[in-house]
């Protein structure tokens, strides 16, 4: 993906939202930083194209979001989505709970996407 000029309120937003993490977030970077999860390098709170992808990983063109019931069946989402996969990204969505349950059945979920080539 191309280096694309951020507008400074993006930036100090996702800044904004990288110290003001949820629980279920901050479990799922734990897991994922440093090239934890089999070397994939994700980076958090990424502005993308007008958004803020919570994680991404660009080699495996993946994001992933992690939602909360303000997130149920919202059609801006599935907007942002389509967006996203039209740019060649698959999207992974897990709640909140889901995290904070089983945290590791979410890795081997993302693990199984990028390993398959699966849409999710």
């Amino acid at each position: 993906m191309p280096h694309r000029k951020v507008p400074p309120r993006h930036r100090e937003f996702a800044r904004t939202m990288r110290a003001d993490a949820t629980r279920a977030e901050n479990l799922l970077w734990q897991a994922l930083r440093s090239r934890k999860l089999d070397g994939l390098k994700f980076r958090r709170q990424v502005p993308m194209d007008g958004y803020i992808v919570d994680f991404v990983c660009l080699e495996a063109r993946l994001i992933v979001e992690v939602d909360g019931a303000q997130h149920s069946e919202n059609p801006a989402d599935a907007l942002r989505d389509a967006h996203f996969e039209a740019s060649g990204f698959r999207v992974l969505r897990f709640w909140n709970d889901a995290i904070q349950r089983d945290l590791d059945r979410v890795c081997a979920h993302i693990l199984h996407v990028v390993r398959s080539g699966d849409r999710g």
